[in-house]
């Protein structure tokens, strides 16, 4: 059977690095060290208070990126938010299978100083408009074919969104993707009310499978098999901002599925520093619509980043929005390595840069108190989400 990692015009001895990269995510040249996952002590982000309302409305159009022209030195120009005002952002609305939604409003308690010290940005925008482009010079893109590839992890934790947009298994039921995936800020996608979440599984000469399943121009008879969302979580930041506001830092949102997948998931973990990460590189996987069926991966250096924002010049295009980015460090307790998913692919950028306009590829961040959050819709207990 074949299984292959290819991309048009590559040797195939390049092929083959590449190949040993994703799995073993380190560099092809010796490093004298391991790069060591941050201890963070962690704040905690705890439900307050539970509002009803009113059943939500579902006429948005899916947006498969998010743009906004606010870059670093924007965000990195703007106050921080209160402590009232983080309380807000992180607030966050539950939409239920049946329509029904509600409000969550949170406290934030800090276990030490200068620990997860909350922090918002406004965008400022200027509107510039320009024809995006998600792809810097030559395309570095690797669609991934091969079920021995695709249903095996990192790649097996990448799931596709019925709005059209990726997501990342992070835990038994639960998925990671991009607020605007689901929620234009204003009000719910179309489709969100019957949201699913498809897994690429092998299909069988006998068709088995049932109505959930549907075939897919997949290389090995791969096949999407769909589960249905119980719930989803977008927190106020998002619904309150959006791109035009402080949105952007907020744009994530986390699925619960309405039965288990049976994968193995990858964990979120607390962002560290650019210049810690090994080779200041990301990684990320997601269905790029240039791509129809394909799953497309691609590593990249990080350029720039805020507290909030990660900026990179990652090839993508629409689609792969909502994937959880990830980096692969040496766990120290444990003594192993260990990736984690430290963002989420957002969209694209124009920055102005000392005068000159300059595109980026954007991604959000996990921040300690984005932890707390994520970890606690998950867990449903902070004492569980101690250690990001």
């Amino acid at each position: 059977m074949r299984t292959a990692l290819s991309m048009a015009g590559i040797p195939g001895l390049f092929t083959l690095l590449v190949l040993l990269c994703v799995f073993m995510q380190v560099s092809p040249y010796t490093v004298p060290w391991k790069p060591t996952w941050p201890a963070y002590r962690l704040p905690v982000v705890l439900p307050q208070s539970t509002l009803n309302l009113a059943k939500a409305d579902f006429d948005a159009k899916a947006k498969l990126e998010v743009s906004s022209s606010c870059g670093p030195q924007c965000h990195k120009g703007t106050p921080l938010p209160t402590y009232e005002e983080a309380k807000q952002y992180l607030s966050y609305e539950t939409l239920y299978a049946n329509g029904s939604r509600t409000e969550t409003r949170v406290g934030i308690y800090i276990l030490s100083n200068g620990e997860g010290r909350a922090r918002g940005r406004d965008s400022e925008a200027t509107g510039r408009s320009r024809r995006k482009r998600q792809i810097y010079g030559y395309d570095g893109r690797f669609s991934i074919f091969g079920k021995d590839f695709l249903l095996n992890y990192p790649f097996s934790t990448s799931v596709k969104l019925s709005t059209g947009c990726t997501g990342t298994l992070v835990a038994e039921k639960h998925v990671l993707t991009a607020a605007h995936c689901i929620h234009d800020g204003k009000t719910y996608v179309k489709g969100t009310q019957k949201l699913r979440v498809g897994f690429l599984k092998p299909k069988y000469k006998d068709g088995a499978g049932g109505d959930n399943s549907s075939s897919s121009a997949m290389p090995d008879k791969m096949k999407f098999q769909w589960i249905r969302v119980k719930r989803t979580h977008v927190p106020k930041g998002w619904i309150k901002g959006n791109a035009n506001d402080i949105g952007m830092d907020y744009d994530y949102a986390l699925l619960e599925l309405k039965k288990p997948h049976k994968r193995q998931f990858m964990k979120i973990g607390v962002s560290p520093p650019a210049k810690q990460l090994p080779g200041g590189r990301i990684h990320f996987s997601g269905y790029d619509n240039d791509r129809p069926g394909n799953l497309v991966y691609r590593f990249c250096d990080v350029k720039d980043e805020t507290y909030d924002l990660l900026y990179q010049q990652c090839d993508a295009q629409p689609g792969a929005s909502g994937s959880g980015v990830y980096v692969r460090m040496w766990k120290r307790p444990q003594q192993k390595w260990e990736r984690k998913i430290i963002g989420i692919f957002s969209g694209h950028q124009w920055v102005d840069m000392n005068g000159s306009p300059q595109d980026f590829n954007v991604a959000v961040r996990i921040t300690p108190l984005k932890y707390a959050q994520i970890c606690y819709w998950i867990k449903g207990n902070y004492l569980d989400c101690r250690e990001g």
